[in-house]
């Protein structure tokens, strides 16, 4: 192919994993690549495979209150300008968009300067930005099968790719249980869930001594959590390992029987491609409702129980930890299941578009 590609992404790590991916497998074609994002993304974006960085200015505008929404139009008219000149500037041959309000300029200025584009969806419903740009792209490529919300005519199947420490993750085997502990893995996104602080302990609680020594728990939280998770496996004489981040998460999930978690699309990817059994407790709150699509989507599967956060009691928890104490052969079934609707290729898949797109 002639020219670059330009990556859009910005906001989250859960849109910058999956640009980073294909960056990474462009890169390996001998493709140069840059990425536009925006200030906030700066923090997760430092070590991004890209020739360079370019901050764009993008703003959101479901804030409240109707000067909240002027200001961000007026910011997102200014990104769309940016975006312009820096298209003139780079002369990629195709723009790609990971999603949500940082994707919005690049991509509204590919459609107005009649650059290909490409719009990844990483999750099972489209979001509202996506939803806004996908009649102006060349794709759409989503990360399930299944896409809520979008055109199937346009509509292509890849997967949400993932990155290379979660490709190693997965080729490790589901660890044997043989005597030893449930390693169990318990991970709020990166922003932790302060549900889990709550409920977790007080579900141990409920447990007996003996099934208690029986499993082993890392668990990530927030900062302003660590001590009293800390303070209240204490009290019942449970070692924990706390963390509010884990940079291996990946590894992590690797060496666990089983995985209690939010279901962002990066989570529920992950847990797909290295193939480990899940509860997940999808965000409540969010305006798509879409942790709770992604969550169906891989507990269709057999690979995971859904358990909706008013449900996520600690007599529910407890419960569920006893019958994974209990049934070894029902998690290996499930970690199975997860592996079988995996798309550990999706990298290689969403490259692949992006080239023959190019070539048109």
């Amino acid at each position: 192919m002639t020219g670059s590609v330009l990556l859009a992404a910005g906001g989250t790590g859960g849109h910058l994993f999956p640009a980073a991916a294909l960056a990474q497998a462009l890169k390996k074609r001998g493709v140069e690549v840059d990425l536009a994002t925006d200030a906030r993304a700066l923090k997760y974006g430092g070590d991004f495979p890209a020739r360079a960085i370019h901050t764009i200015p993008s703003a959101t505008t479901t804030g409240a209150g109707i000067v909240s929404k002027a200001l961000a139009t007026v910011k997102l008219g200014l990104g769309v300008l940016s975006s312009i000149r820096l298209i003139r500037k780079l002369k990629p041959g195709v723009v790609v968009g990971f999603g949500g309000y940082p994707t919005v300029p690049p991509l509204f200025a590919a459609s107005l300067l009649g650059v290909p584009s490409i719009l990844h969806e990483q999750n099972a419903v489209i979001g509202r930005a996506n939803k806004f740009l996908a009649p102006r792209v060349t794709y759409v490529a989503s990360g399930f099968p299944d896409l809520r919300g979008a055109n199937p005519e346009t509509t292509l199947y890849v997967g949400n790719p993932v990155r290379p420490a979660v490709l190693a993750a997965a080729a490790q085997p589901y660890p044997e249980r043989s005597g030893g502990r449930l390693r169990v893995l318990v991970t709020g996104g990166s922003q932790g869930a302060r549900v889990f602080s709550d409920i977790v302990p007080a579900a141990l609680a409920l447990l007996t001594p003996e099934e208690r020594a029986a499993i082993h728990l890392t668990e990530q939280a927030r900062g302003e959590d660590l001590a009293r998770v800390a303070a209240a496996c204490a009290r019942l004489n449970f070692p924990v390992e706390l963390a509010e981040f884990f940079a291996d998460l990946p590894d992590r999930i690797g060496q666990s029987h089983l995985v209690v978690a939010r279901a962002g699309a990066s989570t529920v990817s992950e847990l797909s491609v290295i193939g480990r059994p899940s509860i997940l407790v999808p965000f409540p709150h969010a305006l798509d409702q879409d942790q709770a699509a992604n969550a169906a989507a891989l507990a269709a599967s057999g690979a995971a129980r859904v358990i909706a956060q008013t449900d996520f009691t600690p007599e529910r928890l407890a419960s569920e930890l006893r019958s994974a104490l209990a049934e070894p052969v029902r998690l290996a079934a499930a970690a199975a299941a997860a592996k079988a609707v995996a798309a550990p290729d999706a990298a290689e898949r969403l490259a692949d578009l992006v080239m023959n797109i190019a070539k048109r």
